[in-house]
C-alpha cells in the first residue's frame, strides 16, 4: 500500500493539482480584492450607500445579558452579491483568456 501511495504521489496529475490549488487560492484573493475594494464601493455609490449587512429580522430582543436573536439576512445578501460579482469577474477573465488563446492559435496557423 505504501508503494502504491508513493506511485500515486509521484504522478504528474497530483503535482499539477497541488499547483492548481495554490494558484487558485492566490487568484481567489485577487478576485475577492477586486470585488471588495474596487467594485463594491462603486456599486455602493450607485445604490445610494445602502449597507445590506445591517438588515435583519429580530426574533427576540436582547434582554439583560441575553443577546438578541435575529435572522441576519442582510449579511447573506452581501455574500450572495459578492459571489455573483466574483463569478462574473472570473467569467470575464476566462472569456478574455479564451479570446487571446484563439487569436494566438489563429496567428500560429498563418
Amino acid at each position: 500500500m505504501l508503494r502504491e501511495f508513493r506511485t500515486f504521489i509521484a504522478q504528474g496529475n497530483v503535482l499539477d493539482l497541488a499547483v492548481g490549488v495554490v494558484i487558485g487560492a492566490a487568484f481567489g484573493k485577487i478576485t475577492t480584492s477586486l470585488v471588495e475594494d474596487i467594485i463594491n464601493p462603486i456599486l455602493g455609490l450607485l445604490i445610494g450607500g445602502i449597507d445590506f449587512s445591517q438588515l435583519k429580522l429580530v426574533l427576540r430582543e436582547a434582554v439583560g445579558t441575553s443577546p438578541e436573536v435575529a435572522i441576519r439576512y442582510g449579511n447573506f445578501l452581501n455574500i450572495v452579491i459578492q459571489f455573483v460579482l466574483i463569478a462574473w469577474v472570473i467569467f470575464l477573465i476566462v472569456k478574455l483568456a479564451n479570446r487571446l488563446r484563439l487569436s494566438e492559435s489563429l496567428a500560429a496557423k498563418e
